[in-house]
This record gives C-alpha cells, sequence and structure tokens, in this order.
C-alpha cells in the first residue's frame, strides 16, 4: 500500500512538472500499466515534446492494455492525429475512418468527421482539377454541416467548401481561358458558364461573364455579346470586366446603341 502510494504521489510530480524537458520514460511500468488515464497523460507528454513516435507507442499500448476504456479510444483518435501531422493522410483518413465505424456515437465524432476532411483538403494542389480530390473534400466538409450542423467545426467547413469551389472555378478559367486564346470559342464558353452557373458565389463570376462577352463578339455573335455585356453591368457596374466588356461591345455599333440595346434588355 505504502509502496503505491509513492509511486502516485512520483506520478503526480512528472505530471506537474512545468517543464518541457520531462522523461517519460523516467516512470516505471508499475505506474504507467496500472492505470489508463495516468498512461495517457504520459502519452500526452509525449506527444507535446513532439516525439510523435514514442507517443503513437504509448498510446497503442493503452489500446492494447484498457481496450475498453476511453482512453483507448482517445488514444486511437492521437494515433490517427499523429499520421495526420506527419503528412500520412491515407493511414490518418483510415484510421479516423475506423473510429466511425467502432464509436458511432461517441462525443467527439465531429472532430473526426472534420479531420478527415482536412486530410483531404490539404491535399489539393492550388488551382487543382482534380476531381477526386475536390469531390472528397466536399463530400467530407458537407458530412460535417449535415451531421453536426451547430458544432464549432461546421462554420469552418462553410468556409472551406468556399475555397474549394473557388480552386476548381479558378482551373475552369484557367482551362476556358486556353481556349479562348486558341480560338475554341464554345469550348471556352462551356467553360466560363460551368463557372457562372455551378460557381456563382466565386470571385470569378464577373471575368466569366466578361470573356463570354469576347468569345460571342469573337464568333459575330453581337447580339449574346451585348446581353451579356449587359447582365455584367446590371450584376457588377463597377467591376474592371465591366468596363472591359463597355469597352468591347461598342466598337460594334457605338456607345449610343450599345446604350439603348441594354436598355431595352432589362426592359424587355
Amino acid at each position: 500500500m505504502i509502496k503505491k502510494f509513492s509511486c502516485l504521489i512520483l506520478l503526480l510530480l512528472c505530471i506537474c512538472c512545468s517543464s518541457t524537458n520531462r522523461d517519460t520514460n523516467a516512470i516505471s511500468d508499475e505506474i504507467i500499466l496500472d492505470n489508463p488515464e495516468n498512461l495517457y497523460k504520459i502519452a500526452k507528454i509525449t506527444f507535446d515534446q513532439q516525439n510523435y513516435e514514442l507517443a503513437r507507442k504509448q498510446f497503442s499500448e493503452i489500446k492494447k492494455l484498457f481496450p475498453l476504456s476511453n482512453e483507448a479510444i482517445q488514444s486511437e483518435i492521437m494515433i490517427a492525429f499523429i499520421s495526420y501531422i506527419q503528412m500520412d493522410y491515407d493511414n490518418a483518413i483510415l484510421n479516423f475512418k475506423k473510429i466511425i465505424n467502432r464509436y458511432p456515437s461517441h462525443k467527439d465524432l465531429d472532430y473526426v468527421y472534420y479531420m478527415i476532411a482536412i486530410s483531404n483538403y490539404e491535399q489539393l494542389q492550388n488551382e487543382s482539377l482534380d476531381g477526386y480530390y475536390n469531390n472528397l473534400t466536399l463530400e467530407a466538409f458537407d458530412q460535417v454541416i449535415k451531421r453536426f450542423p451547430e458544432s464549432k467545426y461546421a462554420k469552418d467547413s462553410r468556409q472551406k467548401i468556399i475555397l474549394v469551389n473557388s480552386n476548381i472555378a479558378a482551373k475552369h478559367m484557367e482551362i476556358g481561358r486556353f481556349y479562348l486564346n486558341n480560338k475554341k470559342y464554345i469550348a471556352a464558353l462551356n467553360r466560363f458558364k460551368i463557372v457562372i452557373d455551378e460557381f456563382s458565389i466565386t470571385k470569378f463570376t464577373p471575368e466569366a461573364l466578361h470573356r463570354m462577352v469576347e468569345a460571342y463578339y469573337q464568333m459575330g455573335m453581337y447580339e449574346e455579346s451585348y446581353n451579356t455585356a449587359a447582365l455584367l453591368g446590371y450584376n457588377y457596374p463597377d467591376s474592371k470586366w465591366y468596363k472591359l466588356s463597355y469597352n468591347l461591345v461598342e466598337q460594334i455599333d457605338g456607345e449610343e446603341t450599345f446604350l439603348k440595346k441594354i436598355s431595352n434588355f432589362f426592359d424587355g
């Protein structure tokens, strides 16, 4: 009894010590194996010291020795998080998904879903149109929002969805500009229409409308060019893209006729 009490005092002294250089290996095996809470505290100290491989082993030991404890579940989350920190995203996602399957009612499940989404999100390249990761990321963030609308992670998920959509729209714009510069006007129009129809909340909508004005103009489809320029001016009157469109279409038959057609467009 005295020995056990002395060990407990030693453990508390180790946990409360403020030094970041605490040696977790100095605590005896008897203390570690006695209580899952104690073992988790030691593993967390190791993790905070950024000794991730040792921390992974310690968290795994909790799972092995105390599989039914709350600390075992939390250790699984920490093991997955270590994989995420080390940018081993595939293993991180795999482990997070296992947690969802094993503990569908866990109190921190919103965090687990969110980390799956983040792990996919961080694999996106800038302005990438890689449908695989874009779709996985959007679906994962959407899961967070639908399942946990009041969660603190839902707000960030909504913001991340906007960023992913902007990422996709940027690539459509890049491809559309390429087609436009190479006089493949129909292909260019299709790309710009995708931006306007599916990603209208992104910053690329005014430019997409202007590029459509350009494409129609180059194809000699002046009525469509007028109408698109009018739509651009109505929604984004202060945009530089409207000014460019205005300067382009007024060359067709003069400013007076252009302004009259814009007026007719909205009156009609």
